[in-house]
């Protein structure tokens, strides 16, 4: 699991995380894993009700999970997931 540079400090500098998570793995397991682990990135990652914010993408591979099943995105063993702010500009 790799995590964007502004999320690491709140892993405590970590720019990957292991996470062993019985399958099937979903998108959903991933962020609920790291919220577990590391609470204050699962407050930047997701909002008060649990929901992914709006400003943040999760990468299954290449693909991101908005455009898959969302949350519910099954991750195959191996796949790297990325979690990354979205980037805006013009």
């Amino acid at each position: 699991m790799r995590l964007a540079a502004a999320l690491r400090p709140h892993a405590g500098g970590a720019p990957c995380l292991e996470l062993d998570l019985p399958p099937p793995v979903t998108v959903r397991a991933v962020i609920d894993a790291i919220a577990s682990a590391h609470p204050a990135v699962g407050r930047r990652v997701c909002d008060e009700a649990g929901t992914l914010r709006r400003h943040v993408n999760v990468f299954v591979g290449t693909d991101n999970s908005r455009d898959l099943d969302d949350v519910d995105t099954v991750v195959p063993d191996g796949t790297e997931v990325a979690v990354l702010p979205a980037i805006s500009g013009g």
